[in-house]
This record gives C-alpha cells, structure tokens and sequence, in this order.
C-alpha cells in the first residue's frame, strides 16, 4: 500500500539552477547525473530537503551539503566513491555505526579525506550507506585500525523508512 507523503514547497528547478546542481555533484563524483530531459524538483520532507530527479529521491541536504540518497545509488550507479566493506561489517553498518579501517576490503584510491563515499558490501555489491570520508581511500585499505568514514544516512535509517514508505 502506497502511503501518500506531504511534500512542502515542492517546485521545479530552472534549467541555471540544474546546471549549478549538476556541476556541484559532478565535482563530487565526476560524473553528469542531470540532462535538460530530467525533472528536477525540490522541496521539504520532514525536515530534509530533498532533491528529486524524475520523481525519485536523489538527494538530500545535510549540513549546506547536497548528499546521495541510496535511492540515487541504485538510480545511477556510481562507479568512484566506493568503499566496500566485508560481510561481517554490514550488520553494524546497516545499524549506523561508523565503518571502521579493519571492515574495509576495497575503496576506491582516488577518495581523499572530507570525500563523500558510498558503502557496498562485497558479495553483492549492494549500497548500504552513505558517509564522509575521514581518511583517503588507500589508508582505508591499508590501515587496520581507527574509524575510516562517519555515516551520514544507511538502510533503515530515518530516511531510507521514510522515502521506502512513500514510494
């Protein structure tokens, strides 16, 4: 059952304002998640304001920063980034906790520290969370202590139970 969600000041974005968002994540991620065919709209959801990108949740705010949804990692499917934690990390993370350097099997070696990263786990590749990077990519993988990214939004978070709601 579909549960209809209350989106306040939902508008559509100008095409200059696209181009600015696009460019923003690009930075990020280097690559061009936007196109002039694309419906880019925003407005607020309890309290997070969202980004949708032909209806779906993208993107949310936090802290001045426009950050991934997991809903806009499945949508498409970043290839930098990454960071992939073993199967016996996915628990703690899929409960919120911060990923830990010993967790860490693979990560991408360009991500330098303050990076925002994208967690999968290495089985399945599957997206559970998003993070901030606190250490570069090849420290992640190297290092076998210390806490290497601080989580932002996981599966099952406030968020993700949210949108799943909606959708």
């Amino acid at each position: 059952m579909r549960i209809m969600v209350k989106i306040k000041n939902r508008h559509r974005l100008k095409s200059k304002d696209i181009r600015i968002l696009n460019n923003e994540l690009h930075k990020i991620f280097n690559v061009d998640f936007l196109d002039e065919r694309a419906v880019v709209e925003t407005g607020d959801i309890e309290g997070f304001k969202t980004i949708f990108i032909d209806s779906e949740p993208c993107f949310i705010t936090l802290d001045n920063q426009t950050i991934l949804t997991l809903y806009g990692v499945n949508k498409f499917k970043p290839v930098k980034k990454y960071v992939t934690v073993d199967m016996g990390a996915v628990k703690f993370v899929t409960n919120g906790a911060d990923v830990m350097s010993p967790g860490i099997v693979d990560a991408d070696k360009e991500i330098v520290e303050n990076d925002q990263v994208w967690i999968r786990d290495m089985n399945n590749k599957k997206p559970l969370a998003i993070g901030i990077a606190l250490m570069s990519g090849e420290d992640m993988i190297s290092k076998n202590k210390g806490k290497a990214i601080k989580i932002v939004h996981h599966v099952g978070d406030k968020i993700w139970n949210f949108f799943a709601k909606s959708l």
